[in-house]
């Protein structure tokens, strides 16, 4: 019996001493996710973010901090449809200067990668700002400008929709949807050096193939994919395919795994397909008192819970994306951009940003050593922005 408690001593502490192990390596790496979408969420819902806004976002500042994030970069996003894009972007980064105004003790608005090690040396959240979209600049180089003067140090090329400029994925894949040639255009590519003459990032995500060539064959500095995955692994429409991968791998850029279980798994979509024909009766129903297609697809996640639930991506998916892209580039080239708060199905135990340990914990269980995991859980990042930065 003696023996039996020593053994079950010895398994308690081994797994003690692997929670705290993880949990401390977390704690001490500077942990970036370039991309999170609470701002254009709070702004549509009326929420505050450094309120407690459990079970309502992925996302809030007490959040931010319980979940080891250092540096989080805001996404600034309208869709195309938007009638004053550029008046829009200004009002979530009015946003975000009013809550960091709020909270000075817990967070601050950073512009420089040494601005970002002080403020997360003084254990406070280090907040970026990036615009998800190019025509929130709406056609004119002196409204990038602004945008960078207030602080947006990356921008997607586009969102879903193209710009006059530069040619989405979702465009460039759905002929019906484009109705210019593909690609940058000469103003496209004076986007882009403008971008490197300012140290603001050149973001791919979003951005159609040919675009993603032509942005690659224009930018003087390594390039950002701010939130996107494996095509080979999902071959969803904005996964990036092999020789792109290895194209930002050449040149230095870093690219950032979105959490979506649509960009994850490949069998998502089907099953996401299936639960709206189950339930296409009660939907249209719902339709009908024009409450809108999100807040109807809102009532049904909730009351189909086990079967959303269900849906969502298995959490090694994640993990699988990241070692394609290790094996194929270097584990320098690598790291994470959750999309919280701008996704509606998140991989199973990613619920909230609260769970970003449990990411260390799994490249831990990888084989991942300490070094290479604090590449991936910022120090690539780190590396990016001050490879793009205009220093004298």
């Amino acid at each position: 019996m003696k023996l039996f408690f020593t053994f079950l001593s010895i398994i308690f502490l081994f797994f003690s001493t692997q929670a705290q192990s993880y949990q401390k390596l977390h704690n001490k790496a500077i942990v970036v996710d370039t991309h999170n979408d609470i701002l254009s969420k709070c702004i549509e819902n009326g929420y505050s973010f450094d309120q407690d806004l459990t079970g309502k976002t992925h996302s809030d500042l007490q959040r931010f901090k319980e979940g080891g994030i250092d540096v989080q970069i805001f996404s600034i996003w309208c869709d195309g449809s938007q009638p004053k894009p550029f008046a829009y972007a200004n009002r979530q980064i009015d946003t975000l200067y009013a809550t960091a105004l709020r909270n000075p003790g817990k967070m601050t608005i950073v512009f420089t990668s040494h601005e970002l090690l002080k403020t997360v040396h003084n254990k406070k959240l280090a907040a970026m700002i990036g615009v998800e979209g190019g025509h929130m600049i709406e056609n004119d180089l002196n409204k990038l400008d602004s945008l960078y003067k207030r602080g947006a140090r990356y921008m997607t090329l586009t969102w879903n929709n193209s710009t006059p400029w530069a040619t989405s994925a979702m465009e460039e894949t759905r002929d019906s949807l484009l109705h210019q040639p593909k690609g940058l255009n000469d103003f496209g590519r004076n986007v882009v050096k403008r971008m490197n003459e300012l140290g603001m990032l050149v973001d791919l995500s979003h951005v159609g193939e040919k675009t993603f060539w032509d942005a690659i064959s224009t930018t003087t500095k390594p390039v950002l994919v701010s939130h996107s995955c494996v095509y080979n692994l999902c071959p969803a429409y904005r996964n990036l395919k092999d020789d792109q991968i290895k194209a930002v791998g050449k040149n230095g850029g870093v690219i950032h795994l979105n959490f979506f279980s649509g960009f994850l798994d490949s069998t998502y979509d089907k099953k996401e397909r299936e639960f709206l024909r189950r339930h296409k009766e009660e939907r249209d129903s719902l339709l009908k008192t024009n409450i809108g297609s999100s807040a109807a697809n809102k009532v049904l996640n909730a009351k189909y819970k086990d079967e959303v639930d269900a849906m969502k991506a298995p959490f090694h998916l994640l993990f699988d994306h990241l070692d394609y892209i290790v094996k194929l580039i270097g584990v320098d080239h690598v790291g994470l951009g959750s999309d919280f708060d701008g996704i509606n199905s998140t991989p199973q135990q990613l619920n909230s940003v609260t769970d970003f340990p449990l990411i260390t914990k799994e490249l831990l269980a990888r084989g991942y050593g300490k070094k290479d995991i604090r590449k991936i859980l910022g120090g690539n990042f780190l590396r990016l922005l001050k490879a793009n930065e205009n220093r004298p």
